[in-house]
């Protein structure tokens, strides 16, 4: 243990002299990404991001049941299909303008445009009529659209978007694979647009006849189930009763941006410390890269007076023999992890919080083009090959020999846990069996992984993710006679690669946003923007919709079960354990509680005094 924090104290640059102490400092993983709500997915993003804004509803930080956010109330019509939200009048922007009812709608279309491009927009598609408009491919002949011109309003700020005509659209002609035709009749005039990137881009004929340039033709906002029919009230209307609806409210990505701010200084800059107006329990007092986030209490916060840490550093810590370090030495209050090696002597201490949560940790598998690799991609497309590669990993070797914090093996896309809260047994997928392994890798053509391509296993800087992946390439190596290289990213560059499908097989994790088996399995339908593995299975994306409208809870629960199963066949992932938090909490912190989701709201965080 002397020796590890050695180490750390010789790898740790952060300098403690520049600015005072914060009240309550923790290690929040690598640099954040974006406090974006809208362009961030991954937990250092949410801690942040959750402390600075806040949406309709919160989270109870030790229960995680909705409580009342900028909304003081809400009714639910008994159909569950409508939902109104009273706003309250004391709830300001740090620029002290107040909080509206548009905050919140404009804030919803802004999250659901497919410009934005936000990886869980589809957590929002139960609101009638959004998904129509996220997807511009599920226009039809009919429907009412908005075209937005590359001409602005006169007065406009600098990032507002172009001047919008609305009308209802007669035809689409996607047969050009440059640029799809779109016919509107807007105010009794007949339209033909395509969309171009700039005003100055020619406009190119169609049928004859000239078309005009635009930015986007979408589906008609105004139509979609989000309504604000006064300053402080917002409704929804949903496509089918969502019973944790008021939970995905809470979610961070749902929070309220300021219009003004992102259109006076457009994207990313709007974001910058000195720019952005927020309405959360924190300010953003300074961000200084791969050092610190620092977060000031809010005066303007509707409920300052239950904010009790005047200042918070998020520490951007990636090695987790750092953080440690930082946490024994009393300069962390809250390590998120810890190393591998020391958690068999850390286990018994009174700060140490291990508890299992909705969480697993696995590994997805491109089944798409893997970034133009044309041997690889038809490798890793074979579902025996997939299979074999799930089959030759020892679960219980990893779990009990490497990991021993009491993580347990996982063979199912939905975190086994759930059962604990609601009537839903997991599917469950092939074990560990080598022997088979073997016999599928031949079937698929590669006889003791002769001519298999050599793949690469991809993960984001830390010592565990590597103990991890060195572990598993030892597997396929043994098992399998598969060769595979490691390949270490930073965390940003980490998740651009994996969006844009450029990888093998990537390491994952995934914590539940909702008690519900949907929160792990409706991200693999074919039109999800989180479909990292690029799977697609049209019997898959049936039963999720089938159940999605399904009102019978045990029904539903059945089909979501044979959804999984579905998945569990084909492998687009391999799940590897369930999730247990290994973390240290200083005694004197107050307002910190293991919960299901692991997630610890900063408002409600205190630290006694010495």
């Amino acid at each position: 243990m002397i020796l590890l924090l050695c180490v750390g104290l010789l790898v740790w640059a952060i300098s403690f002299g520049t600015q005072p102490s914060a009240d309550f400092t923790f290690c929040n993983g690598d640099d954040i990404k974006t406090v974006d709500p809208a362009q961030a997915s991954g937990q250092p993003e949410g801690r942040i991001i959750s402390a600075i804004f806040e949406g309709l509803c919160r989270y109870h930080p030790e229960t995680l049941e909705p409580l009342p956010g900028v909304a003081t109330d809400w009714e639910i019509s008994e159909d569950g299909l409508r939902y109104t939200f009273h706003l309250r009048k004391n709830a300001y922007w740090s620029d002290d303008t107040p909080v509206t009812a548009e905050d919140f709608s404009w804030s919803m279309r802004r999250f659901l445009h497919p410009e934005t491009a936000a990886e869980y927009a589809f957590e929002m598609w139960y609101i009638k009529n959004s998904k129509k408009f996220t997807i511009q491919s599920e226009l039809n002949a009919g429907d009412p659209v908005e075209v937005e011109l590359h001409e602005k309003l006169p007065g406009a700020r600098p990032f507002a978007a172009g001047k919008i005509i609305r009308g209802k659209l007669l035809e689409l002609d996607t047969s050009d694979d440059a640029s799809t035709v779109y016919v509107v009749e807007a105010d009794g005039v007949r339209r033909i647009f395509r969309q171009t990137v700039s005003a100055t881009e020619e406009a190119q004929e169609w049928n004859g006849e000239k078309t005009e340039s635009c930015r986007w033709v979408l589906y008609d906002f105004q139509h979609v189930g989000i309504h604000t029919p006064d300053a402080y009230t917002v409704v929804f209307e949903l496509e089918h009763p969502v019973p944790y609806f008021l939970t995905l409210l809470s979610f961070y990505p749902m929070s309220a941006v300021q219009r003004k701010c992102l259109e006076t200084y457009g994207s990313p800059h709007w974001t910058k410390p000195e720019n952005i107006v927020t309405n959360g329990p924190f300010l953003l007092e300074s961000r200084r890269i791969r050092d610190r986030v620092r977060l000031r209490k809010n005066p303007k916060y509707w409920d300052h007076e239950h904010v009790y840490c005047e200042t918070i550093d998020a520490l951007a810590v990636k090695f987790t023999t750092t953080a440690l370090n930082l946490y024994m030495t009393g300069q962390s209050d809250w390590i998120t992890t810890v190393p591998l090696e020391v958690v068999g002597e850390l286990k018994g201490r009174k700060d140490w919080h291990g508890t299992p949560y909705l969480g697993t940790y696995y590994y997805i598998i491109n089944t798409g083009d893997a970034h133009g690799n044309a041997k690889i991609a038809a490798a890793l497309g074979d579902v025996r090959v997939r299979r074999a590669l799930s089959m030759s990993i020892d679960r219980e070797e990893l779990t009990e020999k490497v990991l021993q914090g009491g993580e347990i093996p996982s063979y199912n896309v939905v975190c086994d846990r759930m059962k604990e809260r609601i009537p839903y047994q997991s599917a469950v997928m092939e074990r560990y069996d080598p022997e088979k392994a073997r016999e599928l890798l031949a079937e698929a053509g590669f006889p003791g992984g002769q001519g298999f391509p050599e793949i690469t296993i991809m993960y984001n800087t830390s010592e565990s993710h590597r103990i991890i992946a060195e572990l598993v390439q030892a597997h396929l190596f043994r098992n399998l006679g598969i060769r595979v290289r490691l390949q270490n990213q930073e965390w940003a560059e980490f998740l651009t690669k994996k969006a844009k499908g450029d990888f093998h097989i990537a390491r994952a994790g995934w914590v539940a946003d909702y008690v519900d088996p949907l929160t792990f399995l409706l991200m693999y339908t074919s039109d999800s923007p989180q479909n990292d593995p690029k799977w697609k299975n049209p019997k898959f994306d049936a039963l999720i919709h089938q159940a999605m409208h399904e009102p019978d809870t045990r029904k539903r629960l059945k089909i979501l079960q044979e959804a999984e199963q579905i998945m569990l066949n084909e492998v687009p992932i391999i799940p590897l354990y369930v999730n247990v938090s290994k973390q240290m909490v200083n005694p004197r912190v107050e307002g910190w509680y293991s919960n299901l989701l692991d997630m610890h709201p900063l408002k409600s965080i205190r630290v006694k005094k010495k």
